[in-house]
């Protein structure tokens, strides 16, 4: 190893330089640099060769002669570069595997690989004071630091750049030699938890012999660390927690951190119905709960576990959604208030991809949430998946190392030490609002589930695990050694814990049916569960002309103190032109009064996704730059009067962990306005997870309502299969019931009372739009003013262009295809055929449709037609739930891909298809 290897890549002059900002201002020098500018001067004060910078300057390029300097420097020097490898690299050898030998890291830290030998173990070297120790013996300096560094806690921070934030942390570890120091009372309190996490695992083992629980054995030491997290976290002022984990532990943490009756947790495994018929429910390790706990203290703190698919992570995206809803409803000015914990699996956070979105999310100013704490249940095994198979990098949690949060890898056997860390890790969360990750080393003691044989795949591993002992054991044995405990005190704690839950065993099987407790029941408190016949009920969403005006006054003007491209400048002055003159309002325009009239009626609006503040298609311009400084002004933030906050944010480039981000925000918040807008709608495939798992069916699993609105831009325009469909058929397969609204907008108008109808219900539903891209600018697709100010959201749209008596052909279509078809039909001159707009498709408006279908006496040839090919759009819905005439398809053939790349074979294709509305002897 090059003795000074960490000087060669800079220039020399930049040496000089530093050394001088280290003499005006020591904490201002990176905390490396720090280390070697002090160890210099410790050498430097037996050293009285050349000029200190100079020195320096010849230290750094390789010129100094080594034989002018005193061999004390030049072993202070190394003594430095002792320090710095156990900081890098101490993390690396540490006691923190439970049930597995420690691997081979090459070099380690042996001090001949830093130029120090056994003859130096007792010089007293100065460089102990960077570890804040008075000058003492390499061989008390090696103590401190394998204490420190190398033991039951190994922690990773050197990457950090802020000196600041590494200075913290090392002053943090130094503390009592970074090993806990609790009162009795204290271990008496892990000791309890611990002994709960035990029993209650065991109890269930006994009772539900063979029924998956996914068992928290082998991390128990979890349950003690929560329950210290939060009543120290509620000390410090934190009020609220959201936690999202997976399936293992969930049951243990609960029944024994959010006091879960275990009545209704034994009702789940006995398989009773549930007391509502209204939702199918979910399996027992999927659900979630809200709840209050009373601290030791007596303060009161509402905690959230979130419910979750078994689809690993995704629910990570969520409670941060949820984090942030909270943040900006109850302490906008305080995201400290409340605290964000994600529990991980190991080869779920090294290997799922949505991690690296929500990690990236972290810092931006639409989805910061003041930090989170992320805990790792580290199996060692994923499935049955060994750990060298599951990941390329050293650790499940390098991931961490993108937004540069410190790492704490802890041995699962250690209570204390998990404890320990983990009040590390809150008091790092709340100094500097930043994520920080525990990796919590242990294992699993059965296999996957409580079925699986884990000896098919780990068989020398598991023969370890058998004979190993659990934590609470281990941590008894230790406390009855120092004399805290008699040999009777676990037995007691046991017994009383399992006498409880024999009683609750009982009790529960004398009732017929499974309670399930709402999540976040309070922020839902006056909302309805409405079936579909509820949601085809007509909603008020009209408004006055003086609101519109107010709000077009605030997104029709510019400052006029500020300068603007003339682009900007045309595009607002033609807002105020359609408003003010010809009373012609375009998509994005009615789209602002929509956002606006909300806003003063005291509902929020939130707007995330690709490019949003602008529009991928130039329409929207919510965020104007100015030219010269790009300064963002948000027009409609300039409403006088105004009751809610309009946030719109330019996302990163994700879309599953984004959209599960908004999700949860909605989930959090139902009187938000919560809009995820896909850049071209089959974009949405990214996030399909999120689709299938919490948005179609989140109610039906959970009894959760949610108001998400999905804007997906949809339309055939010639521009290939990638920006052409948003893939209908996929979202109208999902719905069924009650889960959802789907909606394909042909007007300005009757996107704006839509959406005002999102927020006007006493309930919620998703809401996915097929959004337009050429008709954003088609000066066919405009509303009035009147229509905004008058009457309320259009299921359907019937044809008043037509006298009914001559229609023999009555065409049912959705979106943009009907200005193709009408254009066709004035082309041609056919007065004879009738085109009816089906404006939303789920719940299918069958009544009105009925009626419609009346008021056309003489109509014999009924047609369905789409854009879209015959295997995708709506059509196969269609067959299904339009069962009121026989209709027959005008449409493209059934392809693989949604749209061909050629615009000229596009073209074709789209006009064969209209050519099918107006000759029934042309079909697919």
């Amino acid at each position: 190893m090059d003795r000074f290897s960490f000087l060669n890549a800079a220039h020399t002059e930049f040496f000089a330089q530093l050394y001088d900002q280290y003499l005006e201002n020591p904490d201002s020098v990176e905390p490396s640099w720090r280390s070697f500018f002090q160890g210099f001067d410790f050498g430097m004060e037996t050293y009285n060769g050349e000029n200190p910078v100079e020195h320096i300057v010849n230290v750094a390029s390789g010129t100094a002669d080594y034989s002018q300097i005193s061999e004390k420097l030049q072993k202070e020097f190394n003594v430095l570069k002792l320090v710095e490898g156990y900081r890098s690299r101490g993390h690396l050898f540490t006691k923190t595997n439970p049930v597995r030998d420690r691997r081979i890291f090459e070099p380690n830290l042996d001090i001949a690989n830093f130029g120090l030998s056994s003859s130096d173990l007792n010089t007293v070297f100065d460089a102990a004071k960077i570890i804040g120790q008075a000058p003492c013996t390499l061989t008390d300096i090696i103590k401190h630091l394998d204490t420190i560094y190398c033991q039951h806690i190994g922690v990773e921070y050197m990457y950090i750049r802020k000196p600041e934030i590494v200075n913290w942390i090392q002053e943090k570890v130094g503390v009592n030699d970074n090993k806990p120091n609790f009162s009795i009372d204290e271990k008496k309190g892990i000791l309890n938890k611990l002994n709960q996490a035990v029993s209650f695992e065991n109890f269930l083992h006994t009772k539900y012999v063979g029924q998956k629980r996914f068992s928290l054995e082998g991390g128990e030491s979890i349950i003690p660390a929560l329950d210290t997290l939060i009543e120290r976290a509620a000390q410090m002022g934190v009020e609220q927690f959201v936690m999202g984990m997976a399936h293992r532990g969930r049951l243990n943490i609960l029944a024994n951190i959010f006091g879960k009756s275990t009545q209704d947790i034994f009702g789940e495994f006995d398989g009773k119905d549930y007391d509502k018929e209204y939702f199918d429910g979910d399996v027992k390790y999927h659900l979630g709960l809200t709840a209050d706990k009373i601290t030791s203290t007596g303060k009161k703190i509402n905690i959230n576990l979130a419910p979750n698919p078994s689809h690993l992570e995704t629910v990570g995206a969520v409670i941060e959604g949820i984090t942030r809803a909270k943040q900006d409803k109850y302490f906008p000015n305080d995201f400290s208030k409340v605290l964000p914990i994600a529990v991980h699996g190991d080869a779920a956070i090294a290997g799922q991809g949505i991690l690296y979105e929500i990690i990236q999310m972290a810092q931006l100013e639409g989805y910061k949430t003041g930090g989170t704490i992320h805990i790792v249940i580290n199996n060692q095994v994923g499935f049955t998946t060994n750990y060298l198979d599951a990941r390329s990098s050293t650790y499940c949690t390098d991931v961490a190392k993108v937004t540069l949060s410190p790492v704490l890898h802890v041995n699962a056997d250690d209570a204390e030490a998990v404890v320990h860390a983990m009040n590390f890790a809150l008091d790092f969360r709340m100094e500097f609002g930043r994520d920080v990750f525990i990796d919590l080393l242990g294992y699993r003691k059965y296999g996957h589930n409580e079925g699986d044989e884990p000896r098919f795949t780990q068989p020398v591993l598991y023969k370890i695990i058998a004979k190993h002992k659990n934590p609470r054991d281990l941590y008894a044995e230790k406390l009855l050694s120092d004399g805290v405990i008699d040999a009777t005190y676990v037995n007691g704690l046991e017994k009383e814990y399992k006498s409880n839950m024999e009683l609750n065993l009982e009790a529960s099987r004398k009732k017929d049916l499974t309670i399930i407790t709402p999540f976040m029941k309070n922020e839902w408190l006056g909302f309805e569960q409405v079936t579909d016949k509820q949601m085809l009920q007509k909603v008020d969403t009209s408004y006055s002309r003086e609101g519109l005006t107010e709000v077009a006054n605030a997104v029709c003007n510019l400052p006029s103190d500020k300068k603007f491209i003339n682009k900007i400048q045309k595009l607002i002055n033609d807002r105020k032109t359609m408003f003010f003159d010809t009373n012609k309002l375009d998509w994005g325009m009615a789209e602002h009064l929509a956002y606006g009239s909300l806003l003063q009626e005291g509902y929020d609006v939130r707007i995330s996704g690709q490019d949003v503040e602008r529009g991928t298609f130039s329409h929207r311009h919510a965020v104007v730059k100015v030219e010269d400084s790009e300064e963002e002004v948000v027009l409609i933030n300039n409403l006088e009067g105004k009751k809610g906050n309009f946030n719109i944010y330019n996302s990163l480039l994700s879309e599953y962990g984004v959209l599960g981000f908004d999700y949860g925000y909605a989930l959090a918040n139902p009187n938000t306005l919560t809009i995820w807008e896909a850049q071209f709608g089959d974009f949405s495939n990214g996030a399909q997870i999120m689709i299938d798992q919490y948005i179609s069916c989140g109610e039906d699993k959970w009894n959760n309502q949610n108001g998400i609105v999905l804007l997906l831009p949809h339309g055939y325009e010639g521009q290939g299969a990638e920006h052409s469909s948003a893939r209908m058929e996929r979202y109208l397969q999902l719905c069924a019931r009650h889960n959802m609204f789907v909606a394909d907008c042909t007007t300005p108008a009757n996107f704006f009372h839509l959406l005002r109808r999102q927020m006007k219900t006493k309930f919620r539903k998703p809401l996915i739009v097929f959004s337009p891209k050429s008709l954003l600018r088609d000066p066919r697709c405009v509303s009035t003013i009147e229509e905004l100010e008058n009457g309320s959201f259009q299921e359907t749209i019937d044809d008043i262009t037509v006298n009914k008596a001559d229609v023999k052909t009555l065409v049912f279509c959705t979106g943009k295809f009907y200005y193709d078809i009408t254009a066709e039909r004035e082309n041609n001159g056919r007065t004879d055929v009738a085109v009816v707009r089906i404006e939303q498709l789920f719940p299918l408006p069958v009544e009105q449709l009925k009626e419609i279908i009346a008021q056309y006496p003489n109509a014999d040839d009924y047609v369905w037609a789409q854009e879209e090919p015959k295997n995708m759009g709506a059509y196969s819905f269609m067959l299904m739930n339009f069962n009121l005439v026989k209709f027959r398809l005008a449409s493209l053939k059934a392809y693989s891909a949604s749209a061909s790349g050629s615009s000229t074979r596009a073209k074709r294709r789209h006009a064969d298809a209209i050519k099918m509305v107006f000759d029934k002897n042309l079909f697919v």
